[in-house]
């Protein structure tokens, strides 16, 4: 609960900021924030309560989501590019 207030809070402040997200891209760079992963979100309905309403979350605001580091590691071990990615592949649900 605590992470979606502060992904959202995130969220908030980057759209307010008037930053644009380019895909393919990697960083921010003069005011503009660039996608690193570019797969799309597995659908909410593959999955039940908080992980089904978190990847709800996750289609709503990729582009702050994008932003994050995973803490997980599974940038070392599943090369994952953020924590989007976390929701691309079925790991955010497990």
């Amino acid at each position: 609960m605590t992470l979606a207030v502060l992904v959202i809070a995130g969220g908030l402040f980057l759209l307010k900021s008037g930053f644009e997200v380019l895909p393919g891209s990697k960083g921010i760079t003069k005011g503009v924030i660039v996608r690193r992963e570019t797969r799309p979100t597995l659908s909410p309905a593959r999955f039940v309560g908080k992980a089904a309403h978190a990847h709800e979350i996750a289609q709503e605001i990729p582009d702050v989501l994008d932003q994050l580091y995973c803490y997980c590691a599974c940038d070392k071990h599943q090369g994952h590019k953020s924590l989007l990615s976390c929701y691309t592949d079925g790991h955010a649900g497990t």
